[in-house]
């Protein structure tokens, strides 16, 4: 048991008070160790705001979603009246409603910024595979939260939506009748599932996503965080123990993150008072019209957010399966014959290709969007292992990278714009070679991202005052 620390009799009754705190809860030990007294890199830029952001937007969803929950009725036959309600006669239920539609964008507008920050600049790579790892599980929980929210509303869209996407799951060999069957809890999208839905999106999968969070930030604070130049600041300290490219996280970046929330919040509240619905993006406009199981939307679509790994699925149809399978031998006879391994591993090479090839020919090519889907999600818990650069950061990578990370960001807006359009033949061949890009970034990782000439990296970290 830890001694009582003893404070004067002259202290403040406020000092007395957290005295009285840290003898039966370290409070004051906590804020020391993650705050004042967390040293940060001093050469963070403005990339390093969406952190901080993300953890702002699930606050307020969280907070949003119980006021939303006092009204919302999980029934199939209310559910799209109660959010009607929830719009028309709740005081300020409007303001709370379209604050947590709006914050479903923002939050993936945020994340999806703070993993490609993590991408230029290496933040994967070791010693933070584990903070990386746990923000990719942040990631696909989010995205399973934002799913099964999405029905809630019971309009025609969220109707459309999850009947298109949990038929998927039937797509699977063997298993896969039952499990739609399992998730849907009925034969057809309806009231069981709607319940469903709603107890994983309020209970089930936020509690997953706090402790996530609570992972991914206590890794971050244990190996400290990474910087645009890729070095680790603690391999230079003083004689204090302090690195010297370091600032407490308290006050300096704090303060950094306060005016970069203020900043957000502007453009926050300017999208609900006069775009909520983002010309349909956020909120698409036949989901104002009451699910009807008899009529079919002229075109399903998922929510922006998700449109990208949509565009995956649409793209694999019969004819893109013999291009996977050339691929699939192509990348087995180069790994053969150009990877000095013991002959066992080329054996097992050759053997897994060919099976992958017989499995590719057997099963339906319906199956296969749904891997390529998942797997355009999976493929990036693997990244820390699949880039072998000699430096982190981009900064002192060869020019060409740069060049390759922009087709990597721009291919990604296209095949999410895609998957917002019908079905065409034009449409289909782009979608196919966005496919082919995006998969082929991280699986030739491994061999490109070796090339070049890269430039010096510096000992400490380059930094201006500003």
């Amino acid at each position: 048991m830890a001694e009582f620390k003893e404070i004067s009799p002259n202290a403040s009754a406020g000092e007395k008070l957290m005295n009285w705190v840290d003898n039966r809860f370290p409070a004051t030990t906590l804020f020391k160790e993650h705050m004042s007294e967390y040293y940060a890199p001093k050469n963070f830029n403005i990339w390093y705001i969406f952190g901080s952001l993300s953890l702002l937007v699930l606050v307020i969803q969280i907070v949003t979603g119980i006021f939303l929950v006092m009204h919302y009725k999980p029934d199939a036959a209310l559910a799209f009246g109660s959010v009607e309600y929830i719009m028309r006669d709740v005081p300020w239920g409007w303001l709370i409603r379209y604050m947590h539609s709006t914050g479903a964008s923002a939050f993936f507008v945020v994340v999806y910024l703070h993993m490609f920050r993590g991408l230029m600049y290496g933040s994967y790579r070791k010693p933070r595979e584990l903070i990386w790892l746990f923000g990719c599980g942040i990631f696909l929980a989010l995205m399973a939260e934002a799913f099964m929210g999405y029905l809630l509303p019971w309009g025609q869209m969220s109707f459309w939506g999850a009947q298109v996407i949990v038929n998927l799951f039937s797509a699977i060999p063997f298993i896969g009748p039952d499990l739609a069957l399992l998730i849907r809890g009925d034969f057809v999208v309806g009231d069981a599932t709607l319940n469903r839905f709603f107890s994983f999106h309020v209970i089930a999968v936020p509690l997953v996503l706090l402790g996530l969070v609570v992972a991914h930030i206590i890794a971050l604070h244990e190996v400290g965080s990474n910087n645009p130049d890729g070095i680790e600041i603690k391999a230079n300290k003083g004689p204090d123990g302090i690195p010297l490219d370091g600032i407490p996280f308290h006050p300096y970046y704090s303060v950094h993150d306060i005016f970069a929330v203020s900043m957000f919040l502007f453009v926050f509240s300017a999208i609900i008072f006069f775009a909520p619905e983002m010309g349909g993006y956020f909120l698409e406009y036949n989901n104002f019209i009451p699910a009807d199981p008899f009529q079919t939307p002229l075109h399903i679509a998922p929510v922006w957010y998700f449109t990208p790994f949509y565009t995956l699925l649409r793209a694999v149809t019969s004819e893109m399966m013999y291009v996977l399978i050339v691929c699939v031998v192509v990348g087995a006879v180069l790994a053969v014959a150009r990877i000095k391994m013991p002959a066992l591993f080329k054996a097992l090479i050759v053997g897994g290709a060919l099976v992958i090839v017989a499995l590719m020919m057997a099963i339906d090519a319906k199956f296969w969007g749904v891997v390529a889907m998942g797997g355009g999600v999976v493929i990036l818990f693997f990244l820390p292992w699949l880039d072998n650069s000699p430096v982190k950061s981009i900064r002192y990578r060869p020019t060409w990278h740069k060049y390759l990370y922009a087709a990597f960001v721009l291919n990604f807006f296209v095949i999410g714009y895609l998957g917002t359009q019908p079905v065409s033949d034009i449409a289909s061949r782009i979608s196919q070679f966005g496919t082919l890009f995006y998969f082929g970034f991280f699986i030739l990782m491994p061999w490109w991202s070796r090339l070049g000439t890269f430039k010096p990296v510096p000992s400490r970290v380059t930094f201006a005052a500003h």
